[in-house]
């Protein structure tokens, strides 16, 4: 990615003016204090010949290092370098957050990559500097600090949560990733509020790179809202009329072994988003805290995307407007993807209407609802097997869905953090009702695809009309060569100029 510093000198210019725009895209590691920082760290910049560059704070405690106390450099936001590549690395990286080595071992990580362990740990050494297993042993320590953190559960009841076989081991892992024992980062850190008690929800800070225009994020969600599954809160929260920080998202989750719920809540003056969740099995929590990164784009590099599309003539002015503006993601492929389908041709109400009802017919009622949040959004095997009739869907639209759901509960095509794009796309084009706007709209949002944007959208040409500019198929296509390899954030700008002018667009 052009605007991350590739060498030594831009990187050490970067550390000596603390620049916060690359916390995550790389770490500082220095031989004569033994610990690794952030960019931003506040801390003396340190002598040029003590300095060793890290692409991953694995990496860096893999060569012996441990985190900085002050600026902790593991609890960043994560590099976006790898949501543009998208490679093998780029892949593994996102399942290895998700949990994927904790439940199944490096041997599942390579089977659901479909390489060999071996090619695979060569490729990820050669990349980010360490392999899977180290990567997720950093994983597994950064949730126990978390919980630490956040919670006043027993240490013992975090090791296990965090994914440790043994409590022996989270105190060693602990003190190799932080200098300290469990219990003296409980001592700094000491919890207060919801969740003190162990059984109240769980509520974090989920730090991004700033800016976030955090207005269109949430009223972009809050026109898509599925009642029973999810819901935009706070005052005039429909109108968009809320304070900054005074509106919040919610909605319920399949976990990979429960359910539960989130509340977020931007605060980007902070610098965070506020996470709560209600977990049914704490073992979830990472997953879910990746799932509520991923929807809110936490790990965009803002000031890189607004510097290629500020540059442009037609968006220069929205990017003004608007700086640091995200692609809303998802918190699961199939679902999107389902929501893509109802989205064809129709208005975006008219698409929320319909999820609706899929919802009420097929969908599973939470054990506990949650206020206006009554219900999971249906699976795969569930869609496939569900009657769809009296629904109001079109027979062609109902065997598009039916199609879907076969093929992601038989595994044919893939929609988790770790699918192969190119692979996903050619799978759902060669499924019946799926054609290339579809795709587009899901390799945008459920697989995080920065530069994938349905240009055959016709609120994205109605929005070039509107700006004075010719909006003729072939004539979108190559102004929009220049907005490569940002193409999902152009679509996004333009979304939300014509949803200010014309009401809500995109799917």
């Amino acid at each position: 990615m052009g605007s991350v510093p590739e060498t030594f000198a831009a990187r050490y210019q970067a550390i000596s003016s603390r620049d916060a725009r690359f916390d995550g895209s790389f770490f500082t590691a220095v031989s004569s204090t033994g610990i690794y920082c952030r960019p931003s760290c506040p801390a003396r910049t340190p002598r040029r010949e003590n300095v060793t560059f890290f692409t991953t704070a694995a990496a860096a405690q893999a060569a012996g290092f441990r985190a900085c106390k002050r600026c902790r450099p593991e609890a960043g936001p994560g590099s976006p370098d790898w949501d543009v590549r998208a490679d093998l690395v780029g892949r593994a990286l996102r399942l290895i957050a998700d949990g994927v080595v904790d439940e199944g071992g490096v041997s599942e990580l390579a089977r659901r990559l479909a390489v060999s362990e071996r090619h695979l740990h060569r490729q990820m050494v050669g990349e980010v500097g360490t392999g899977p297993v180290a990567l997720a042993q950093m994983r597994r320590a950064q949730t126990a600090r978390m919980l630490l953190e956040a919670t006043d559960l027993p240490v013992t009841r975090i090791a296990f949560a965090a994914g440790y076989a043994s409590v022996r081991r989270f105190n060693e892992s602990m003190a190799e990733a932080f200098g300290c024992p469990p219990t003296e980062l409980r001592r700094r850190h000491r919890p207060a509020g919801p969740g003190a008690d162990g059984e109240g929800d769980i509520v974090l800070r989920l730090q991004h790179r700033r800016p976030l225009a955090h207005d269109p994020l949430i009223d972009f969600l809050a026109a898509r809202a599925v009642g029973g599954v999810e819901e935009v809160v706070g005052a005039d929260a429909a109108a968009g009329k809320a304070p900054a920080g005074n509106r919040a998202y919610r909605r319920s989750l399949r976990l990979p072994r429960r359910t539960g719920i989130m509340t977020v809540t931007p605060h980007p003056d902070a610098g965070f988003v506020t996470l709560r969740l209600r977990l049914e099995d704490l073992r979830d929590l990472t997953a879910a805290v990746q799932r509520c990164r991923r929807l809110f784009d936490l790990d965009a590099d803002p000031q890189g995307v607004d510097d290629v599309l500020g540059a442009d003539e037609l968006l220069g002015p929205l990017v003004a407007k608007r700086p640091g503006l995200r692609v809303p993601g998802h918190v699961d492929g199939f679902e999107l993807a389902v929501r893509a389908v109802l989205g064809q041709q129709v208005t975006v109400k008219g698409a929320r209407t319909l999820a609706e009802r899929l919802v009420r017919r097929t969908g599973c009622p939470l054990a506990a609802p949650d206020g206006t949040l009554t219900h999971m959004f249906p699976s795969a095997a569930q869609v496939a097997d569900a009657d769809l009739e009296g629904m109001g869907l079109t027979g062609a639209r109902s065997r598009a869905l039916r199609a879907l759901a076969g093929a992601v509960a038989e595994g044919t095509v893939v929609l988790d953090a770790g699918a192969d794009r190119d692979a996903t796309r050619h799978a759902l084009l060669a499924l019946p009702g799926i054609g290339p706007w579809t795709a587009s709209y899901i390799a945008m949002r459920a697989l995080g695809d920065p530069d994938a944007v349905p240009l055959t959208d016709l609120g994205i040409r109605q929005a070039l009309r509107d700006l004075g500019v010719d909006a003729t198929p072939r004539a979108v296509t190559a102004r929009a060569e220049a907005w490569r390899p940002w193409r999902a954030y152009a679509g996004m700008h333009l979304w939300t100029h014509l949803t200010e002018t014309h009401g809500p667009a995109g799917g």
